[in-house]
């Protein structure tokens, strides 16, 4: 889904986005509610980015990752976290384009989001190429995401990745019988 988000350019700049995992819903300028399987996701476009609501019968998680006032919390490169029965991964990345790059990379991404059944794309007034946009998808048993903030004027795209699924135990080694031979000894 393809959307003009009615507000103001607010996080004009890659390194003003901060990460928050746990934060309550923020007001949202355009939403998509999906079902993958028996988890239920709410894609939430900010005037400040983005925030991803989750539930399943394991509980709850919610990442933002915006402009978020007083957040000490940069960016990262990565994270991964134990949320109750999930496992947690966060991977983010800037790329930095020519106006070109950018302007192909941009069309792109919309026209892969927003003709997607779990895409949600909004479009900021001012610039066709300034935009937040969001693809979700289950996999194995996972919930994954993948999000692209554009700061056309900069050239840089922030791209991120993120995946929830529940935590499996590690498989222990089972012990082999040690044979104690005699020959040689």
């Amino acid at each position: 889904m393809l959307t003009t988000l009615n507000t103001a350019y607010t996080d004009t700049r890659a390194a003003d986005l901060a990460w928050a995992l746990g934060r309550e819903p923020l007001p949202a300028l355009a939403t998509l509610d999906l079902e993958l399987a028996c988890a239920k996701l709410q894609l939430r476009l900010l005037g400040a980015s983005h925030q991803v609501l989750l539930e399943e019968e394991q509980g709850s998680c919610s990442e933002t990752v915006a402009c978020i006032a007083g957040s000490s919390t940069p960016l990262p490169l990565g994270v991964a976290k134990r949320v109750g029965d999930w496992e947690y991964e966060f991977a983010a990345r800037v790329e930095v384009l020519s106006p070109g790059q950018f302007a192909g990379r941009a069309q792109e991404l919309l026209a892969l989001v927003a003709d997607h059944p779990h895409g949600l794309a909004g479009v900021f007034p001012g610039s066709p190429h300034a935009f937040t946009a969001m693809l979700a998808q289950r996999h194995e048993g996972q919930v994954h995401w993948r999000t692209w903030h554009a700061y056309p004027q900069d050239g840089q795209l922030v791209a991120t990745r993120s995946r929830v699924g529940v935590r499996t135990p590690t498989a222990r080694p089972v012990p082999r019988p040690v044979s104690l031979s005699r020959s040689g000894v």
